[in-house]
């Protein structure tokens, strides 16, 4: 018992390693200093096709859905505040809550438990869009209350034809009465996502300046490119919008390579991280109401007046 196993691999008979053919092997360790990406050096680097928007017909309303298919990057606290701007500017400004957290609501000051008519009820019968409108605290802007309802959209519509144009035609009545509509999306592509994008002029991207943000625009960018070539051929990006932004290394190098990436779609400045931003839909108000002067208060106001520019050229008749 215990019979030792022989390796048929060695031999006490093997020829030593030469020394003189063992080499010792040294490294140097050399750190690189990150690039210096600064607003002004950043060159456009294609990493997608980005379509671009065409103008909007006269006497219309501009569509634009405000969208990423990565959550958390501040799309209702960017729709609420542009939109609250450009209608204290004497802007008509209609919103369609689109998502089904509906804190578009909650954001404006609306108690969605007292809502009789939401967006699924628009989607769902389009001409009915009209009665769907709720005033705001904010002269000039309208809000269509979105709620947990929609969740059950995609069932309703499965079976019936034509289900991605059904927001096309309830927004058809309602241009023609005022100057934008703002649509905020849920950050998933569902059928919802899909009517919207179907029914807009333009995509408004916000994205946060955080490790991986391009992730969601790749994704994004190609259900832009199906909707465009399927079901809306003017669906094109009017302008990506920087979110929840902080002085920090990784930020600001996020930030330059968005700018690389996009070029002028790019709209300045970013949307600093800012407490009173988190503080305003508990109170029921925009940022312009809450706390006009905070750091969130200054930047969405200087991106909305470059919205303006980019929507209105003519500049407001309402103004």
């Amino acid at each position: 018992m215990g019979e030792e196993l022989n390796d048929p691999f060695s031999s006490e008979t093997d020829n030593p390693i030469d020394d003189h053919l063992i080499h010792d092997v040294s490294f140097v360790e050399v750190e690189h200093p990150p690039n210096d990406i600064t607003d002004t050096d950043a060159k456009s680097r294609r990493l997608f096709d980005i379509p671009h928007s065409l103008p909007t017909k006269q006497g219309l309303a501009r569509i634009v859905t405000v969208t990423n298919q990565k959550g958390g990057v501040g799309k209702t606290t960017s729709v609420i505040n542009i939109a609250t701007h450009l209608a204290m500017r004497g802007a008509r400004v209609l919103v369609v809550d689109c998502d089904a957290q509906g804190n578009c609501a909650s954001g404006l000051g609306i108690d969605k438990s007292k809502t009789k008519i939401t967006t699924k009820d628009v989607i769902l019968t389009p001409s009915i869009s009209i009665q769907a409108r709720h005033a705001t605290a904010v002269e000039g802007l309208h809000l269509i209350v979105g709620d947990h309802n929609l969740v059950g959209v995609e069932e309703s519509l499965s079976a019936q034809l034509g289900r991605e144009r059904r927001l096309v035609e309830a927004l058809a009545i309602l241009r023609p009465h005022y100057d934008l509509i703002l649509i905020d999306t849920a950050p998933s592509m569902s059928i919802v996502s899909v009517n919207a994008l179907t029914a807009s002029d333009g995509v408004l991207i916000p994205v946060q300046t955080e490790y991986l943000a391009l992730e969601g625009v790749a994704l994004l960018m190609g259900t832009i490119q199906e909707v465009r070539r399927i079901l809306n051929h003017s669906l094109g990006v009017d302008a990506v919008i920087m979110t929840m932004h902080s002085p920090t290394l990784l930020n600001t190098q996020v930030a330059g390579h968005l700018r690389e990436t996009f070029g002028d779609l790019v709209l300045e400045p970013p949307i600093r991280r800012n407490i009173r931003l988190a503080e305003s839909p508990s109170q029921g108000v925009p940022i312009q109401f809450h706390a006009p002067q905070s750091h969130g208060g200054q930047d969405y106001s200087l991106l909305s007046s470059e919205l303006e520019a980019l929507w209105f050229p003519g500049g407001l008749k309402n103004e």
